[in-house]
């Protein structure tokens, strides 16, 4: 591991003059500062923000970024594997990424900076953290991807079987008469590349339907994003009858912009969602969902970290089933309700689970 020493060799300073050039570089003449700038790129000198209470051992610590710190299924996955490694004898560091890989790689410096000997990732969208991801790996810490896996990663992973969940959704609201069915979010291979809004139009055509243009945007899974979506979709001349939110903060503002507009559910729109939140269950109806098995996927991505950090690293690739629940925000469309039954005109009632 690069040291300061190395820096202060390379540059020609002393030791003290280096670590001068990085708490205090008003104080130094410019070329003396520029030499030192120099040999800290040549050789990706990081300095080690914890290297007076390392110096006797490991750190015991392990990395954990996230998409939105203020997305429930995170808050549930960082408790649970918190409780998790801590039995394990490990403490956890948090940070959030924003699903943006230009502010994952700043979190990631700050993180190798307290000598974490393994990273749980969300990975965010882009390509500007995979270089520093393959460095941290080559430095010997473990990465475990988690709720995402970057496309050619190495990386494990546990994650949703989103495609299988996604399909399940689409059949849901095909069988209860949906033609017209809006997502959260269309698929985009460098804006929004996740396997949800990426098989929505497989799981479409499946049902013998197709996705409507006017109803795709390419946008961020985020409440306001879902909110100001939902609000454009609904005055179209042909609304979609049925509205499958990519997340549960998408939910929560697909859920407000039907409320702004006077919009009963499932009157005048059905809406499922991926995620389980308590508010889903306040409402009048309660919402259908897609729910994801956060404590069973921050176990087993706690118990793959641990086994790695013990010498008993093997290969992780887990996906996990969705469970859907139905409670009432799903109906056929009202144009279809009395139809005969059949795949798209019919109503059959689906089974929770």
């Amino acid at each position: 591991m690069t040291s300061i020493t190395d820096v202060a060799q390379l540059a020609g300073v002393s030791a003290t003059t280096a670590k001068r050039a990085l708490k205090e570089p008003g104080k130094l003449h410019p070329e003396t500062l520029r030499r030192v700038q120099e040999a800290i790129s040549a050789l990706q000198y990081e300095p080690d923000l914890r290297a007076g209470a390392l110096r006797g051992g490991q750190s015991r610590t392990v990395g954990l970024v996230i998409g939105s710190i203020l997305e429930p299924f995170f808050a549930q996955l960082a408790r649970t594997l918190a409780r998790e490694l801590r039995r394990g004898g490990y403490n956890l560091l948090i940070s959030e990424n924003e699903y943006q890989s230009e502010t994952e790689l700043e979190e990631l410096r700050l993180l190798y900076g307290q000598r974490i000997e393994a990273l749980i990732l969300r990975p965010g969208y882009g390509d500007h953290s995979r270089e520093y991801l393959e460095r941290l790996r080559s430095r010997g810490v473990y990465i475990l991807q988690v709720d995402y896996a970057l496309p050619g990663a190495p990386y494990d992973f546990v994650q949703l079987d989103n495609a299988a969940a996604t399909r399940q959704g689409v059949r849901y609201l095909a069988d209860l008469g949906h033609e017209r069915i809006a997502i959260t979010g269309q698929y985009d291979p460098h804006l929004h590349p996740e396997g949800r809004s990426q098989t929505f139009p497989q799981a479409m055509r499946e049902a013998g339907l197709s996705v409507r243009p006017e109803y795709q945007r390419v946008m961020f899974l985020t409440e306001e994003n879902a909110y100001l979506y939902t609000l454009d979709v609904m005055r179209l001349p042909e609304p979609p009858t049925a509205l499958f939110a990519l997340t549960g903060s998408s939910a929560s503002g697909v859920y407000r912009a039907l409320k702004q507009l006077n919009l009963k559910v499932p009157g005048d729109v059905s809406l499922l969602s991926f995620d389980n939140y308590s508010w889903m269950e306040l409402v009048e109806p309660p919402i259908d969902v897609l729910e994801q098995p956060v404590e069973e996927m921050a176990q087993a991505s706690a118990a793959a970290v641990l086994s790695a950090l013990a010498g008993q690293q093997r290969q992780v690739r887990l996906q996990l089933p969705a469970r859907l629940v139905v409670r009432g925000s799903c109906a056929p469309p009202a144009s279809t309700a009395s139809a005969p039954v059949g795949r798209r005109g019919g109503v059959r009632k689906p089974q929770s689970g």
